[in-house]
């Protein structure tokens, strides 16, 4: 079992920056893609950055250039850095670690964004 723990969420002006961190334990080892996710209310849960093996990432058109996804093998850490921040940005951002065929997914951290 994988479990991840989100941190780093909470209230900033539009144009503002936070940095996410996604602590992972347990079997960690074979994760093959770390990724982040958000759901504003009364929408479906949405891609927002993933990183792979190698340190291949790849984002959401709309954080494209303002997030920047990084992963700490030392430490077991994800991070989020968010910059330029924009009231649409305003969600629960959700850790995943995907191992086939499972998905593993922490419990999110709000993000809110004040115009």
């Amino acid at each position: 079992q994988v479990q991840l723990v989100e941190s780093g969420g909470g209230l900033v002006q539009a144009g503002g920056s936070l940095r996410l961190s996604c602590a992972a334990s347990g079997r960690t080892f074979n994760i093959n893609a770390f990724g982040w996710y958000r759901q504003a209310p009364g929408k479906e849960r949405e891609l927002v950055a993933t990183i792979r093996s190698g340190g291949i990432t790849n984002y959401a058109d709309s954080v494209k250039g303002r997030f920047t996804i990084s992963r700490d093998s030392a430490k077991n850490t994800v991070y989020l850095q968010m910059n330029s921040l924009k009231p649409e940005d305003t969600a629960v951002y959700y850790c995943n670690g995907y191992e086939w065929p499972n998905d593993y997914w922490g419990r999110g951290t709000q993000v809110t964004v004040s115009s």
